[in-house]
C-alpha cells in the first residue's frame, strides 16, 4: 500500500501545532488512521503526545479531564468540539483486565503497546510523515487482523482485545492472522476474568458494525467467546448454516440477539445491560411472535396481547423470512384508525363501573371483558355502548 498523505482537520492540526511549538511531539493515532485507509471518511482523530497530561492542560484554554488516570485530556476547539490528546505510555504492570501505564516514553513504545498492527499506525499532521513499524497498512492491503508483537502476551494483557479482534474481523470483513487466531484460541479461557461491561459493549458494537451478522456469531462460537459469555449462541440459530442476513439497517443489538439466541433476556441480564433493555427483551420472548390468524379480530387480539414489543415482534419476523410479515398491512390499518387495543383505550374508565356499582376485582375483569369486545368490533367503543354492555355483564 503507497503511503498517501491525510486530509486532517484544521482544529487537529492546530492542536497539534501548539504542542509542536511548545517543544513536544504531536502525532495522529488510532483507528481514524485504519478507517481513513480503507476509504471511512474520518472528521475527527486522536493525538497521541510526548506532553504529560498537566502540560496538555497548561497549553489550552479549554479543557476536559476525559480519562486523566489513562493519560487522556480532552481539548475543544472553538466550535466547542472535544478531541481526545493522550500521553505517550507504556503498559507497566497488566493483570488481564486492567494496565499500570508510565509516561514519559516514546511514539515507539506507545505503539508497541497497542493491540493489533491496524491499530499501531501513527501520523504526523503538520510532516505529512508516517510511522508503521508494525506493518500495519500492509495488513490492511491484506485484509488481516494481526496481533502487535506476540500474540499470547497481548492478549494475556487484556483479554478483551480477543473480543476486538472478532469484531475488527468481522467489522471489516478481515481474516485473523493464523498465529494470532492460534493465541486467541488459546487464551479464551481469560474472557471469564472480564467485566460484564466491557463484554457487553464488545457484542454491542460487533452487532452494529459487522459486515455479517451470522459471521459475527460464527467467530463468536470457533473462538470459544461464546462459550464463556453467550452459550445461547450455541443453541440458536448463529450455529446452524442457513442463517437469513438481517438486513444492514436491522442494527437493533437487543433485536439481534433476540435473533441470534432466542433467549435474550438471560443474555442481556448476565451481560448487565440496563432493566429496560432486560425487559424490552423479556417482552419480545414472552411474544406469541405472530398472530393466531391475519382477519383483523386475530391481529388486534395479538397486538393487545404483545403491547410495546409489536414492533420488535414485527422486526424479527422480517430478519427471520426476508420479507415483510403477510399482517403488516393490517397492523398499518389498525393503527392508522386508532383502534382500541389496552384497558386504556377504551371509552369508559374504573371511575365509570364503579358508578354502575362495581366494586374491586369485579372493576378490572370488567374492563377485561368490555375490552375483549372492542377488539371484536371497535366500533362499540363509545362510551354510551360500554356502559349499555356493563350493565349488561352485572
Amino acid at each position: 500500500m503507497t503511503l498517501q498523505p491525510l486530509s486532517i482537520p484544521d482544529s487537529i492540526t492546530h492542536i497539534a501545532r501548539v504542542l509542536e511549538d511548545a517543544g513536544y511531539e504531536a502525532w495522529c493515532v488510532g483507528g481514524s488512521l485504519r478507517d481513513s485507509l480503507l476509504g471511512y471518511p474520518q472528521s475527527d482523530f486522536d493525538i497521541a503526545t510526548s506532553a504529560k497530561p498537566e502540560e496538555v492542560q497548561r497549553l489550552f484554554p479549554r479543557t476536559v479531564a476525559v480519562g486523566l488516570k489513562y493519560g487522556t485530556v480532552g481539548v475543544l476547539d472553538r466550535m466547542r468540539v472535544l478531541h481526545e490528546v493522550t500521553t505517550f505510555r507504556r503498559d507497566v504492570l497488566t493483570d488481564g483486565r486492567h494496565a499500570v501505564v508510565e509516561y514519559g516514553v516514546s511514539l515507539e513504545e506507545d505503539l508497541a503497546r497497542r493491540d493489533f498492527t491496524v491499530n499501531a499506525m501513527a501520523y504526523h499532521p503538520l510532516r505529512r510523515e508516517w510511522r508503521d513499524p508494525y506493518g500495519g497498512q500492509r495488513d490492511i492491503a491484506a485484509s488481516l487482523i494481526r496481533a502487535v508483537g506476540d500474540a499470547r502476551e497481548r492478549f494475556r494483557e487484556d483479554y478483551l482485545r480477543i473480543l476486538r479482534a472478532l469484531r475488527f474481523s468481522a467489522r471489516f470483513n478481515f481474516s485473523i492472522e493464523p498465529s494470532t487466531w492460534e493465541a486467541a484460541l488459546a487464551e479464551t479461557s481469560g474472557l471469564a476474568q472480564l467485566s460484564a461491561e466491557r463484554v457487553r459493549d464488545e457484542w454491542f458494537k460487533g452487532l452494529q458494525t459487522a459486515h455479517s451478522i451470522g459471521g459475527f456469531a460464527s467467530l463468536w462460537l470457533r473462538s470459544g467467546a461464546a462459550r464463556s459469555w453467550i452459550p445461547e449462541l450455541e443453541d440458536g440459530p448463529a450455529a446452524q448454516e442457513a442463517l437469513p442476513e438481517p438486513r444492514t439497517a436491522d442494527r437493533d443489538p437487543i433485536l439481534l440477539t433476540a435473533f441470534l439466541t432466542g433467549r435474550p433476556s438471560s443474555v442481556l441480564r448476565r451481560l448487565k445491560a440496563s432493566n429496560a433493555e432486560i425487559e424490552r427483551a423479556r417482552r419480545i420472548e414472552t411474544g406469541p411472535n405472530q398472530p393466531a390468524a391475519v382477519d383483523e379480530h386475530s391481529i388486534r387480539r395479538w397486538l393487545s396481547d404483545i403491547g410495546s414489543a409489536a414492533d420488535d415482534l414485527l422486526s424479527l419476523w422480517r430478519m427471520r423470512h426476508q420479507a415483510e410479515p403477510p399482517w403488516q398491512k393490517t397492523v398499518e390499518d389498525i393503527r392508522r384508525r386508532g383502534d382500541p387495543l389496552t384497558r386504556s383505550d377504551l371509552a369508559v374508565t374504573g371511575s365509570d363501573l364503579q358508578a354502575l356499582g362495581a366494586q374491586g376485582p369485579e372493576v378490572g375483569r370488567a374492563l377485561s371483558l368490555l375490552l375483549e369486545r372492542v377488539l371484536q368490533d371497535p366500533s362499540l367503543n363509545t362510551r354510551e355502548h360500554l356502559l349499555k354492555l356493563a350493565r349488561e355483564l352485572r
